[in-house]
């Protein structure tokens, strides 16, 4: 017997095609489908947007609107995103551009700012006149001199102006030039007198002929920073002496601190210290005689003694003996009080003057006394000290505040009198008072809320809560779109069929077939096993239909 070969059965003519069965879909089910896929759409796009924000920094800030909207232009060209912020005074780029997007727009010269200095020399036009070249020249040195005091910290913004007068040489006396200077000071900042000064040397020196005294400087708010008054005597203390009476006010503020904490409690007293300082210079001198009484020895300074005598000489007198031959007495006259007359010489001359004269200078005892009075004494100190009630918490873990008896209070006074010195001639006052402070309410603690209240927790959701969401869109869009559709689209699942290639005269068996449900036999199987006998019976007939079929014969 022939084994003839069968052609095998395509499988598109087994299953339809899948945009076929899509397309024969009912409506409500298209509907679903498409919706499901443009909410996929979607939520691939929100994400590829949110990945590509990114984290934005500051680019620059403070500037004005003229250097804003050329780097935003430049920005635009150089196709880097960029947001505003701070109401507009400040760019912001994404994190990973910020150096970048700097240094490609320093080398278009951006940001210009508003202060131009010796640059405008470089554009100086053919044919200015002599006063259009000065001018220029003042310009760009006020702007150079705005660009040092800008270098300050505590300097916002500042603007010079110079008043450069025309030099003649017509005129014998010349007028000076001055200067005024103008600075904005950052918010809680504040120049001290060093500062000003070098503001006012560093504008002085840079200008010819200009004196530090023709320099003002100002601040926003028009208060006079440096100028006449501050050279001004009686205007109040200079900014060293204000500085002293801080620290001498912070010296005896910390010795109270120091000595009340550890009874009452770190944070259950607040105190004030205020003291009024002597800078007031004095110099007296002083001379004082004293003359030389009793046993006190005296120094001769000076000692002078004359003596003369006249007529002839004269002839001993008197009864010869021991008497009469004894040298004269030294004289005895006191150095104070009245002289004893002189005793008559015994063994003189008759008829004969003599005279004597002792002149003697002692040194007068002198003292001489400068005293200086030392500048920075404490004239009077006046301190204030408030403390809080005593909290006394309970086993049941409730707090009362009781007051301090005035035994306690008086003890505590002393205690601060002791510390700073107190001195009742002086004026010294020290006043303490006990009064139950007012609490504000607090935040907990980071340790006391609960783990869903924690910042940490609350930043991860937030960060988060954007990706979550869209998948969630994603997951509803494809088991609540998308899945019943393509269910529906799908063809039935049902027993597989092969493809017949061989026809066998016996059968033949196959893999799988125990385990392949039974299924029922189709009718064409008994029209099939009738042909096949008649086959076996007469083959000869058989052939012969068969060359007939093929040959087209009826």
């Amino acid at each position: 017997m022939d084994n003839t070969a069968v052609a095998p059965i395509p499988a598109n003519a087994v299953n339809d095609g899948a945009f076929t069965r899509v397309a024969a879909l009912p409506a409500g089910a298209k509907l679903k489908l498409a919706l499901g896929l443009a909410g996929l759409a979607g939520v691939l796009f929100a994400l590829s947007v949110w990945s590509s924000r990114g984290d934005y920094k500051v680019l620059y800030a403070n500037l004005n609107e003229k250097d804003g909207g050329a780097i935003i232009a430049q920005l635009s060209q150089m196709n880097i995103p960029y947001r505003h912020a701070d109401g507009g005074n400040a760019i912001l780029v994404p994190s990973g551009q910020v150096h970048d997007a700097r240094l490609k727009l320093a080398s278009a010269g951006l940001p210009k700012g508003s202060v131009v200095g010796f640059e405008l020399m470089d554009s100086a036009k053919f044919g200015q006149t002599q006063f259009q070249e000065r001018l220029t020249f003042q310009r760009g040195l006020e702007g150079e001199l705005t660009r040092s005091i800008l270098a300050l910290g505590a300097v916002q913004a500042a603007r010079v102006h110079l008043a450069l007068p025309q030099q003649n040489g017509f005129f014998r006396e010349q007028q000076k030039p001055s200067a005024s200077v103008l600075v904005t000071l950052h918010p809680g900042r504040a120049l001290d007198r060093s500062q000003i000064a070098g503001i006012v040397h560093l504008v002085s020196s840079s200008v010819p002929e200009m004196t530090p005294k023709a320099v003002s400087v100002i601040d926003q708010t028009g208060a006079l920073l440096s100028g006449p008054s501050e050279n001004a005597s009686g205007q109040g203390l200079d900014a060293q002496q204000l500085q002293y009476v801080q620290q001498v006010e912070q010296s005896f503020h910390k010795r109270v601190i120091d000595i009340l904490e550890p009874i009452v409690g770190r944070d259950n007293l607040r105190a004030t210290i205020a003291a009024e300082i002597d800078f007031a210079q004095t110099e007296s001198t002083s001379e004082q005689f004293k003359p030389n009484q009793g046993s006190e020895p005296a120094t001769v300074r000076s000692q002078q003694v004359n003596e003369s005598g006249s007529g002839a000489q004269g002839v001993p007198s008197g009864v010869p003996g021991a008497t009469s031959n004894q040298p004269p007495v030294p004289a005895t006259a006191p150095i104070n009080g009245a002289a004893a007359p002189l005793q008559a010489n015994s063994g003189g001359t008759l008829g004969a003057s003599s005279r004597r004269e002792a002149v003697t200078n002692y040194e007068v005892d002198k003292t001489v006394r400068v005293t200086r009075n030392a500048t920075g004494n404490v004239k009077r100190l006046s301190a204030a000290v408030v403390l809080n009630h005593r909290v006394v918490t309970a086993p049941n873990g409730k707090t009362t505040s009781t007051p301090l008896s005035n035994e306690e209070i008086e003890k505590l006074t002393a205690l601060v009198q002791e510390a700073i010195g107190f001195s009742k001639d002086r004026g010294d006052s020290v006043k303490l008072i006990n009064t139950p402070f007012k609490v504000d309410a607090l935040p907990k603690a980071a340790a006391d809320l609960p783990v869903w209240k924690q910042d940490w927790l609350i930043d991860l959701v937030r960060s988060g809560a954007t990706p979550a969401a869209l998948v969630l869109v994603a997951l509803i869009a494809v088991f609540g779109f998308v899945k019943p559709a393509l269910k529906a689209a799908l063809p039935p699942a049902g027993p597989q069929r092969g493809n017949l290639d061989v026809l066998a005269d016996e059968p033949v068996a196959l893999s799988g077939a125990n385990s392949a449900p039974r299924l029922e036999a189709p009718r064409a199987a008994a029209n099939l096993n009738t042909a096949r006998e008649v086959a076996k019976q007469n083959p000869a007939a058989v052939a012969n239909i068969v060359r007939g079929w093929v040959k087209g014969e009826a």
